[in-house]
């Protein structure tokens, strides 16, 4: 995760965390909506483990393919506990759950979902907060995108340079800078499109650096290479539409 971004999740929490009397006086429900997104692997369920460890808060993961009604799904939200974290993650994985013109009980349970959430899951209850992780923000229904419910878009992305040197830092114990391969590795990355979590495996298959990070060279290389034929394949197939 970018140091940037780490700073200003931070911070929100921290501000979210001390405003309780801004809260009542303002009329609002003390609670806070994230929505993580990105491509698989980028680390919205590690950065959600984090916020409850930096929060201390209690996690609850409600599954929403295995709430059957509206009647359900609100006996199992009035279960959670103030000071706690929601988490509904893979939303745009449900069906058509993100869509309110199909399907009868998706459509029910989102409206449902929706109201609880601004109504009595929110009066009832103090410090919470929500989070949604998705890999594709644009399947999800504007409904859920909006202020007071998503307070906070955070896009978890592929790895970059900076997210390099802190992977290389936690696993190896160095600055990687200082290494002969790091700087191939760094202009590698930036193009290669690869997760952290697969940057992490690399880097976790010695404790020797300049083993791990050799692997971590060599899967780059394949990587760009699988990029660059897919360019390829892609550019070959409009000229063959010209």
């Amino acid at each position: 995760m970018e140091p940037s971004l780490k700073e200003a999740v931070i911070a929100d929490m921290e501000r979210f965390r001390c405003r309780k009397d801004f809260y009542k006086r303002v009329g609002r429900a003390w609670k806070r909506g994230y929505l993580l997104y990105g491509p698989p692997g980028t680390g919205k369920s590690s950065l959600i483990a984090s916020m409850a460890n930096y929060m201390k808060f209690d996690i609850y993961d409600l599954q929403l393919s295995s709430i059957s009604d509206d009647s359900e799904l609100r006996r199992v939200l009035l279960a959670t506990a103030n000071r706690s974290i929601l988490v509904i993650e893979d939303i745009d994985c449900g069906g058509d759950l993100p869509d309110r013109k199909t399907a009868q009980w998706l459509q029910i349970t989102l409206s449902g979902l929706l109201n609880f959430i601004d109504g009595l899951w929110s009066s009832c209850g103090d410090e919470r907060i929500i989070v949604f992780t998705t890999n594709h923000k644009d399947r999800l229904d504007s409904a859920l995108l909006r202020p007071g419910r998503m307070d906070m878009h955070i896009h978890m992305s592929y790895c970059t340079s900076q997210g390099l040197k802190v992977l290389v830092q936690n696993y190896l114990g160095r600055d990687g800078g200082t290494h002969k391969l790091y700087g191939e590795i760094e202009r590698l990355i930036e193009d290669a499109q690869v997760t952290p979590a697969q940057v992490a495996e690399k880097l976790m298959t010695s404790d020797d650096a300049d083993v791990a990070l050799d692997e971590l060279l060599n899967f780059l290389m394949v990587k760009g290479g699988e990029a660059t034929e897919t360019t390829k394949t892609d550019s070959e197939i409009d000229e063959e539409c010209d």
